[in-house]
């Protein structure tokens, strides 16, 4: 699938102004969130997050099971070990894993890391050419390297590919806000979290957006 050139991409504001009045009309539950929350818009997604693909997936795997200020310190620290960059793959890979252990990273986080690193730097994930793919396809290229699961592979193609239809069906934010909007007796599964979700099409990524500002909490939550 082709990228688009630059003057042929969607213009944002009135990209975002469809997309509201798309989530508007979904339902009653979006209709509300969004007179609460106001006119949010998807690039709002790329805030604070690492600027190439590598980095933010370094970032993903390092933050695993962590709060935002752990992952935050710990991160901070690994780059301190490579004079404050992110590393390579041939850095990471020729690095020592204990004094990488030191900055505060497991075993298998560490193992994860460099399955990655090893991934990028044989070819087997072209981080360059994901932008041009189809969400399925990153989500199974990015699923081959261990440590990344369908949960991850979710948050890159929201957070940073800023893709606008993806339904993080695992993310327990997502979730419990879907249970206290909709008014669930229990935590939808992933086949009824689709159905709920169905209408906010093309556009479940700002629908997701809204349903995390509901619980004024972080992806994951």
């Amino acid at each position: 699938m082709p990228r688009p050139s630059a003057g042929s991409r969607t213009n944002p504001v009135k990209a975002s102004r469809k997309a509201v009045g798309t989530l508007r009309a979904a339902d009653e539950v979006m209709a509300r969130l969004i007179d609460e929350h106001g006119a949010l818009v998807r690039e709002d997604l790329r805030r604070e997050r690492p600027g190439d693909a590598y980095g933010a997936l370094l970032r993903s795997i390092v933050g695993q099971q962590l709060s935002t200020k752990a992952a935050a310190t710990i991160y901070g620290r690994m780059l301190e070990l490579f004079d404050g960059h992110a590393p390579t793959p041939l850095q990471l890979l020729a690095a020592d894993p204990d004094k990488i252990r030191a900055a505060g990273l497991s075993r298998p986080k560490i193992n994860y890391l460099r399955d990655l690193a090893q991934h990028v730097e044989d070819g087997e994930l072209e981080l360059e050419l994901l932008d041009e793919l189809p969400d399925e396809e990153v989500i199974e290229q990015l699923t081959a390297v261990k440590g990344i699961g369908e949960w991850s592979a979710h948050m890159f193609l929201m957070f940073h590919l800023s893709r606008p239809d993806v339904l993080p069906v695992g993310d327990q934010g997502i979730r419990r806000a879907v249970q206290l909007q909709y008014g669930l007796r229990i935590l939808p599964d992933p086949k009824r979290l689709e159905k709920i979700a169905r209408p906010w099409r093309p556009y479940r990524t700002l629908a997701c957006l809204y349903l995390w500002s509901s619980l004024d909490n972080k992806p994951g939550a």
